[in-house]
């Protein structure tokens, strides 16, 4: 099941994915089980936004190996944790906006998980009974900010530096899927998810060892190798095999 959230003259719902080009009305939230109004649309009529607004993203660093020599250092043992703000959150389509306060922002194509249910202390042979599904991310990253920062937290906060969707795959294996990401049509990014360092059901024990998550949390799971910059105008599309194709285009602040 495809799990979107969409505008439709000015009201907010969350609707399932038909097919490709109809989407069904929520009643409500997709927590929990799914009902429809039964009230259904072209897809093209509506205009898709974050599919979660989430209460925190919870990102992991390095990894992918490459991607950690890539940045200049060796694979951590344990996952390298640290937060985006839900402000960062935008959707498919959305403008990143590029922060006048930087030089260099960065791509970074990511699987993300998305929690569905309140949980803390989860064993890694249950976290599967707290996931909602999937979908795309693009971990936007001002790189000469978090040389010099020496921390993350500026580098990765800004408004529109956590573009999410285009929707949330409910039905998915995550162990092994491609993931792309393009710049203007170019390919940057490939790899598959059999090479995170840290598989997801690891990566949701750790966290929930440390903090609550809620319903509508998201977990970036890392980037792999083939990061770089992004330039105003560009167009850049993070796609993962079976869930589909993120795309946002850069735009000055200006």
């Amino acid at each position: 099941m495809r799990i979107a959230r969409f505008t439709k003259d000015g009201d907010l719902f969350f609707g399932v994915v038909e097919g490709d080009d109809t989407i069904a009305t929520v009643a409500a939230h997709p927590f929990g089980e799914i009902q429809l109004t039964g009230e259904r649309q072209p897809l093209a009529d509506v205009r898709l936004t974050a599919p979660i607004l989430p209460s925190k993203v919870i990102a992991i660093g390095k990894n992918y190996a490459e991607h950690a020599r890539e940045m200049g250092g060796e694979a951590p043992e344990e996952p390298v944790m640290f937060m985006k703000p839900s402000t960062s959150v935008i959707g498919q389509r959305e403008a990143i906006v590029y922060p006048p306060l930087s030089e260099r922002v960065d791509y970074e194509g990511e699987l993300a998980v998305v929690i569905g249910r309140l949980c803390r202390e989860v064993p890694a042979s249950r976290a599967a009974d707290v996931i909602l599904g999937y979908t795309c991310a693009n971990d936007v990253t001002a790189r000469d900010l978090q040389k010099r920062d020496g921390q993350w937290t500026r580098a990765k906060g800004f408004d529109t530096f956590c573009p999410l969707g285009p929707w949330i795959e409910t039905e998915l294996d995550p162990s092994d899927l491609a993931i792309t990401t393009t710049v203007n049509g170019e390919a940057r990014q490939a790899s598959r998810t059999d090479k995170l360092l840290h598989g997801i059901p690891e990566l949701i024990e750790f966290v929930t060892r440390v903090m609550t998550l809620l319903p509508g949390d998201v977990i970036l799971t890392g980037t792999p190798e083939g990061v770089g910059p992004l330039r105003v105008d560009d167009e850049v599309s993070v796609t993962i095999e079976n869930i589909g194709t993120l795309t946002n285009r850069v735009v000055s602040r200006d």
